[in-house]
Formats: C-alpha cells, structure tokens, sequence
C-alpha cells in the first residue's frame, strides 16, 4: 500500500517519500484513525488504486461523518470504474457505521473526479465556505 499512496503524494505535488508514506499508514491505521479500501487488477493482483476515509463528527447533528481524504487511481487503471468501486465501498462503510454522510473536497481543476462524484449523487456544498489554517512550527 505505501508504494501507491507514495505515487498518490506525488500526484499532488509532493516528493516521494516511501519510508513516509509507510509511517504514516501504519500511524493511522495503528491509532485507528483512518480506514482505507484498496483495489486490485484481477489478473495480476496488483494494487491499482484505494480510497482513505477519516473519521469526524456532526455536532449539530449528533453523528458519525467519514471524510473521504484521498482517492487514486493508477494512470494504466483510469477509466476502469475503479474509483466508482473504492467510492462504494467509502459508502457501504459509511452505512454500516451508520454515518450521517461522506464528505470530500477536490481541486477545482479537478473535472474528472466532480464527473464521478457528482454521477454518484453527491452535492457541491452551497451553504458553507470552507477555510483553512496553516499551522507553523514555533
């Protein structure tokens, strides 16, 4: 697995790390913060994409919600239907922990992945503006 979320980093910019990219699975998944699904190519076994979900909550509406964080899919994989099966599971997860919902958030570039998350049904959020806040080291 940390060979493909390697790849996936990299994808967003970052330089390949491997050694990172295994430490930081296996902190997650120890501390279990995160549940991942992965995928593979039926002929050759190989890892061909995985979807990471992260826990959080609605305190408004008293419930569990999965943040669906990361979403790859090798090149030679695209156009498979292997994220559309990575999102299902994402959901099928998401039912079964009885979640109020997934949430995601992807570039604004990113056309492909709002074709597929919007052919399965989910909304741009209309109502709320997300921010964010980098944290420096002191």
């Amino acid at each position: 697995m940390a060979p493909l979320f390697d790849a996936y980093r990299v994808f967003y910019g970052r330089p390949s790390d491997l050694k990172l990219a295994e430490r930081f699975l296996l902190d997650r998944l120890g501390a279990d913060e995160s549940v991942i699904f992965g995928c593979r190519r039926c002929s050759t076994g190989l890892l061909v994409g995985f979807t990471q979900l992260y826990p959080s909550f609605s305190s408004a509406s008293a419930g569990r919600i999965w943040i669906l964080n990361d979403l790859f899919v090798t090149p030679d994989a695209r156009r498979l239907g292997v994220g559309r099966v990575l999102i299902q599971a994402a959901h099928d997860h998401a039912r079964e922990t009885r979640a109020l919902r997934v949430v995601l958030s992807t570039a604004h570039a990113n056309q492909a992945a709002q074709a597929l998350y919007e052919s399965l049904g989910y909304v741009q959020d209309a109502e709320f503006r997300s921010y964010s806040f980098a944290v420096r080291p002191a």
